[in-house]
């Protein structure tokens, strides 16, 4: 039985150029998704979203995997927001408004959730309440690769927001969209990779 792996599959959506921003057309994907606000590194909520998410998109990959369609449990990713956008680059994390997601195959659906989510409850204290099946369609975009710890994303948001996108004529046209392709309990921060995604239009 074969393996759909995301990652290869969507290769454009999981690759990018090292600190250069270049244009691509984001399609509609699903994906598993959780909501809250706060540090991220410091609120009870953010933790319970992570595991929640991880604990269903496994359930089912497993529930997948007797119906003979397997998958490979894709990477985190966020979406990012706050009132003033330049929060992010000054690292105003108490500001933040985050939804963190794992993108799914479209073959997933409402039941399999529900499921899912039963089978997680059995697992873990809390579930996030916010836990849900969304399909995302960004269009076009902005994206690059950061390599460093989070908190060093601020000089390339820098210039995203200051330079780039007024040079080009785009403005904010979503949420600040975040993929991370390291696991930063096993990876040194220096070493995290991190896709960073801004949805655009034309305009001021």
């Amino acid at each position: 039985m074969s393996k759909l792996d995301l990652k290869k599959e969507r290769k454009a959506l999981f690759s990018a150029t090292l600190n250069t921003f270049e244009l691509i057309e984001a399609p509609a994907v699903r994906y598993l998704m959780a909501d809250g606000h706060g540090d991220p590194n410091s609120v009870a909520a953010y933790r319970e979203a992570v595991e929640s998410l991880y604990a269903t998109a496994y359930a089912i990959k497993f529930m997948c995997k007797q119906e003979r369609r397997d998958f490979v449990v894709a990477p985190l990713e966020g979406l990012w927001s706050a009132p003033d956008p330049e929060t992010f680059t000054r690292r105003q994390k108490d500001d933040w408004d985050w939804t963190m997601m794992i993108m799914v195959p479209d073959f997933v659906d409402e039941d399999h959730l529900a499921q899912g989510k039963a089978k997680s409850a059995r697992k873990l204290q809390h579930l996030a309440e916010t836990l849900r099946l969304q399909t995302l369609a960004e269009g076009l975009c902005l994206q690059a690769l950061h390599v460093g710890s989070y908190d060093e994303e601020g000089p390339l948001l820098a210039k995203l927001h200051d330079d780039i996108m007024p040079e080009r004529g785009y403005t904010f046209n979503g949420r600040h969209h975040e993929v991370y392709l390291g696991d930063p309990r096993k990876t040194l921060p220096a070493k995290l990779k991190t896709i960073i995604r801004q949805p655009v239009r034309e305009g001021p």
